[in-house]
């Protein structure tokens, strides 16, 4: 049984389309990494797996319990931090988790252990007494991730957690991430792609409310071109790159001290250097460079941006 099953999820709001016909899944264990641009219907989406909103149409199941027939049931197993934290500023940090304790129904006797085992976990130790007022951004979100995990829950749905903190803030939280990652499945909404890259093992991506790709962190970064520096005297490179079998484009990049830049572009995530380096022998090309050039999160994601602004 998986942690998460949708099933062509849709929402609207009024005339606008958030999320429109959004099927995937998540295995328990896995740390999936959901991206899209503002207003792509991430937070929408994130809302109906906990339950907070009802889709148009579609289903959505939270460890086979369906989030809208039974929704208190799937909450019980639902840690959830939205992007502002819900804390309560007047509040103390123990005041507030033991308000949390009583509204989960956390029995008296557990409320102690597992308050005490929250707080370590998010790194509170020293800030029990006080005032969540008088904390730094990076510690309320300490706070909210405590309030979302007192409860041992089996899915945390984390929504922009590193959002406007500062970089050794986000570095700590990251790391808070990934020790809880050790024992719950974790869905993670972020605009940092480099913390996909360090987190997640799988990238969900929506773009204007549409399913645009679901793959292995790896899978995406998996390289499709090669860089060949050649020199600028040689003739021919262009079309005889272009013969390389599966090659999609061909393109000179810039020339420097004598060499032309090409980067060649196949249809296949296969490694192209020993390909271009029997063309190069065959033509007695001199060479400065030849090297895989694997793509980057943020390139995929521009590429799927750019296809979807095609589309619509």
């Amino acid at each position: 049984m998986n942690a998460i099953e949708t099933h062509n999820i849709s929402k609207s709001y009024g005339s606008n389309a958030a999320l429109s016909q959004v099927s995937f899944s998540v295995a328990k264990g896995e740390v999936i990494g959901l991206l899209g641009p503002n207003g792509a219907g991430k937070s929408t989406l994130m809302r109906i797996l906990t339950g907070y909103l009802q889709p148009d149409t579609g289903k959505a199941h939270v460890n086979g319990i369906d989030v809208v027939e039974q929704p208190l049931d799937a909450q019980r197993l639902i840690g959830y931090l939205p992007e502002d934290a819900p804390v309560y500023a007047d509040m103390a940090v123990q005041e507030y988790l033991l308000m949390i304790a009583a509204l989960r129904d956390i029995a008296p006797a557990a409320q102690r252990r597992l308050i005490s085992k929250a707080v370590y976990a998010a790194g509170l130790e020293g800030y029990l007494t006080r005032p969540i007022r008088e904390l730094s951004k990076g510690y309320r979100q300490r706070v909210g991730i405590a309030q979302a995990i007192l409860h041992e829950p089996e899915l945390l749905i984390l929504d922009e957690p590193t959002s406007g903190l500062d970089p050794t803030q986000i570095v700590e939280i990251r790391d808070l991430i990934r020790r809880l990652a050790k024992r719950a499945t974790v869905v993670l909404s972020t605009h940092i792609l480099s913390e996909v890259e360090m987190t997640c093992d799988r990238v969900v991506i929506i773009i204007r409310g549409r399913l645009r790709s679901d793959a292995n962190v790896a899978d995406l970064k998996a390289s499709n071109s090669a860089v060949v520096a050649v020199s600028s005297d040689a003739t021919g490179v262009k079309e005889a790159l272009r013969s390389i079998e599966g090659t999609q484009h061909v393109a000179a990049e810039e020339t420097l001290g004598g060499y032309t830049r090409w980067r060649v572009t196949s249809a296949h995530a296969d490694d192209l250097c020993p390909a271009i380096f029997h063309v190069v022998r065959k033509n007695d090309w001199r060479i400065s460079e030849l090297r895989p050039a694997p793509r980057t999160l943020e390139s995929v994601f521009r590429e799927l941006t750019e296809r979807a602004e095609v589309a619509a």
